[in-house]
């Protein structure tokens, strides 16, 4: 889609000119914008034609049945689905009684562009009625990232030729219709109407629309207020009924006297406050937005950006798009996080409700260790509303007969939402991607307090789980046994590698933790012999190796299965999960995503240089990268072991992830995780970037597609920025005290007295390894090289 050269490619800008009906929908997902608590796809202002309708409130969710052909214990009784809630969105326009409808008249010129620095979404528009008449609409939308509960839209009305009678209608709506979509099971299912309604009220130019969850019993409360300026006589009458409040504004305009008016909308929601609490909310988060107006909204928003682009951007010459990609990426990470607290980050974020809005671990193992060195409040917010869950995750546990807890493959309260077990309960690993998450946020923050009221009791109750989900074999060696690791094409096996090793560090963490924090420990009942267990466990952790092939299976006789028929599977039976069946699936050697390759990029120590190479060389012959999150792990580890133009297909595939729409479901919303991965193949992978043991180690090495790459990270009251060129890393020290790197294996100390230069080493990486037939990345020099590229705007 992104290929179309209607998209140009700019670096801090995501602009289409023109506008097809055919992408619309992969079109909205691009264009959403939302804070971590609203999100608004970028719908057309007017409503209609639209690909899929979407407002949506973080944690706001409605419950559906979980049908079982045969039901069994401990199986999930209801799943959780967002919802799409009252739509802020919408200003629809009459032209001398004509409405305004792209699909009509003619569209002389349209533009959107989503503006990754100001963090607003700009639409110019010049149509002719069917009658004649042309107008230019503009308008600017924004959702705060300060102002938490606010969204805003400026919107104009120009004639071009004539004077005319325009009608505007500002609205709020709720119970949209959403479009049926079959066939692919990762679309979430639409609920109809799920809203009842409670209240409705308007006067001047406000409205306010109040409803219910049928089910969940949530309250929503959506207020809008609006400032007005036209020419005199201009009219404005307010309006409601249960599921529409209005706000109409009629004038008479001509050439170089626009109509123009200023949209504020407001959100509350809650499952446990009263309804006047919830209006109130609502009411007073407008008032607030009123007080400070449009403009200062603006500069609210620009400041924010401001201050995030100066920890965060990164920096790629060489390639226009893969610069444009991540800035992308980054923009939209920080809009599914930012005032997410208390919330969960869904793997669409707000941007469409693929995967029913759940969230899965994707957020801890991927996207929260970015965040950790770029905004870690926010890792701080993500990982207390996963504490906040505790009671259920334990009680989860308890009822598959397991201590500590269990947290859920997929949820959106916190209860586990999978009906499908092998996939779901039995992927434990995701208690691991939690304490790992915690474990990286205290090393690089030194957060004592988050330590002891929230980090501390989450490594302790996923230590319990990891040591009464294994047992110490005949030989003293400790196994887990009955788990899916992160590649879904296996299930329930034994000893996963990724699992066994991520929970032994999990198992050492949480000792440490104990250690550090007697007093807290003890008001958890952990005692000196409990955390003595949890070290014997993870100094005698299992980890499988064949000595036959001189490498590491990915479980217990993984090896030993048979090959899938790749030469047999033809290009449209991908992904396999929605031609084959998973029993056939799950007895071959097929991988969807990286699992042990995935193994080595977190825990890099426990492999040496030579496993790593022979590991990835296996492991790439039979990935399909069915799944999002494979490309950038498998960017990291072609980086570590030489492979430096295979590394730069990987970051490429998954930087753009939704730009290409290369999973073919960006129309659902965004993958967040893959676009955050474009961070983690260019820093963690081409940059080399290792955090062990409170030091940062490098390993910086470009492809030759690329001539520099620059970013910053934070850690430890410090902040860091690395410049890589073809031939040298430069590291600075922007702020705070010396800090003690390693680079190429070589330590040194930089300060901000200066920086300090290194030379980078050659490396002799050997015969590139192969993909299945067919599922080899798309080789990004070859596509340089025959002259494709975007339209570039500077």
């Amino acid at each position: 889609m992104i290929k179309h050269p209607a998209f140009a490619c700019e670096p801090w800008c995501l602009r289409v000119s023109g506008l097809d009906l055919d992408v619309l929908a992969q079109s909205e997902s691009l264009f959403a914008l939302s804070n971590g608590h609203i999100g608004w796809r970028g719908n057309l202002d007017e409503g209609e034609p639209h690909g899929l309708p979407g407002s949506y409130l973080s944690g706001v969710y409605e419950l559906r049945p979980l049908p079982y052909a045969e039901a069994g214990y401990g199986y999930p009784e209801s799943g959780q689905t967002v919802i799409n809630v009252t739509n802020g969105k919408v200003i629809r326009l009459l032209v001398n009684d004509e409405p305004f409808d792209v699909r009509y008249g003619r569209l002389r010129a349209h533009e959107q562009s989503l503006d990754f620095r100001a963090g607003v979404l700009r639409r110019t528009a010049e149509w002719e009625s069917p009658d004649g008449c042309t107008v230019r609409v503009s308008s600017i939308r924004l959702v705060s990232l300060v102002q938490r509960a606010i969204a805003a839209v400026w919107y104009e009305v120009e004639p071009v030729d004539e004077e005319l009678r325009v009608v505007v209608q500002s609205e709020l709506v709720a119970n949209e219709q959403l479009p049926r979509v079959a066939g692919d099971p990762r679309v979430a299912t639409a609920l109809e109407a799920p809203l009842v309604a409670c209240e409705n009220a308007a006067w001047d130019a406000r409205s306010v629309l109040m409803h219910r969850t049928r089910q969940s019993g949530l309250c929503v409360a959506v207020s809008m207020d609006h400032v007005i300026d036209g020419p005199p006589g201009t009219g404005v009458v307010a309006e409601s009924s249960p599921d529409l409040g209005r706000v109409t504004v009629t004038a008479s305009i001509s050439p170089g006297n626009p109509l123009r008016l200023v949209k504020f909308v407001s959100y509350g929601w809650s499952g446990a406050r009263s309804r006047p609490a919830v209006r109130d909310q609502a009411d007073a988060a407008l008032a607030g937005a009123r007080q400070t107006g449009w403009d200062g909204l603006v500069a609210e928003q620009r400041s924010y950006l401001d201050d995030f682009w100066a920890r965060a951007d990164v920096r790629v010459e060489g390639d226009a798009e893969i610069q444009q990609a991540v800035r992308f990426g980054l923009f939209h990470m920080l809009q599914a996080t930012a005032r997410g607290e208390g919330r969960g980050i869904p793997a669409k974020g707000l941007t469409g409700s693929g995967y029913d809005g759940h969230c899965f671990w994707d957020s801890e193992a991927f996207v929260l260790p970015v965040l950790t060195y770029l905004l870690p409040e926010a890792v701080a917010h993500a990982l207390s509303w996963r504490h906040s869950t505790l009671p259920m995750a334990e009680a989860r546990a308890r009822q598959l007969g397991m201590e500590g807890a269990t947290f859920p493959w997929r949820t959106i309260h916190g209860e586990e939402c999978s009906g499908y077990w092998p996939a779901g309960t039995a992927a434990f690993h995701v208690n691991a991607a939690i304490a790992d998450a915690v474990n990286r946020y205290l090393d690089i923050t030194r957060d004592e307090a988050f330590e002891t009221s929230v980090g501390l009791e989450l490594l302790v109750q996923t230590a319990r789980l990891w040591r009464s989900l294994g047992h110490h074999d005949a030989d003293g060696a400790f196994r887990i046994a009955g788990v899916t690791g992160p590649d879904e094409y296996s299930a329930v096996s034994d000893n996963n590698v990724y699992t066994n090793l991520m929970a032994q560090r999990n198992l050492l963490a949480a000792a440490e933790s104990c250690k550090r924090h007697p007093e807290e420990a003890r008001k958890l009942h952990v005692d000196e012999e409990e955390a003595a267990g949890w070290r014997d466990a993870a100094q005698a952790m299992y980890v499988p190796y064949d000595e036959t092939l001189g490498i590491h299976p990915q479980a217990d006789d993984f090896t030993n299965h048979q090959m899938w028929d790749f030469a047999a599977t033809k290009p449209d039976q991908y992904p396999l999960l929605l031609h084959f069946p998973y029993f056939d699936l799950y007895r071959k050697q097929v991988v969807k995503q990286a699992d042990l390759v995935l193994a080595m990029h977190r825990r890099g120590d426990a492999f040496t240089p030579e496993q790593k190479a022979r590991n990835f060389a296996y492991y790439e012959r039979i990935t399909v990268r069915d799944s999002s999150l494979s490309a950038c792990t498998q960017a990291v580890i072609a980086a570590e072991v030489g492979h430096m133009d295979l590394a730069y297909d990987y970051l490429a595939e998954a930087a753009l992830m939704d730009l290409e729409d290369v999973e073919h479901n960006t129309r659902d919303g965004l993958h967040i995780a893959s676009l955050v991965g474009s961070w983690i193949a260019l820093v963690e992978g081409l940059a080399g970037m290792r955090h062990h043991d409170g030091t940062m180690c490098f390993a910086p090495r470009l492809p030759s597609g690329l001539t520099e790459l620059s970013f910053t990270v934070s850690l430890l009251g410090r902040r860091l920025t690395v410049k890589v060129n073809r031939d040298t890393a430069t590291y600075t020290l922007l702020a705070g005290e010396p800090l003690t790197i390693v680079h190429h294996g070589r330590p040194d100390t930089v300060s901000t007295a200066a920086p300090v230069s290194h030379r980078i080493p050659p490396i002799s990486p050997g015969e590139p390894p192969t993909q299945p037939p067919g599922r080899a990345p798309a080789h990004r020099l070859s596509m340089q090289d025959t002259g494709f590229r975007r339209p570039t705007r500077a």
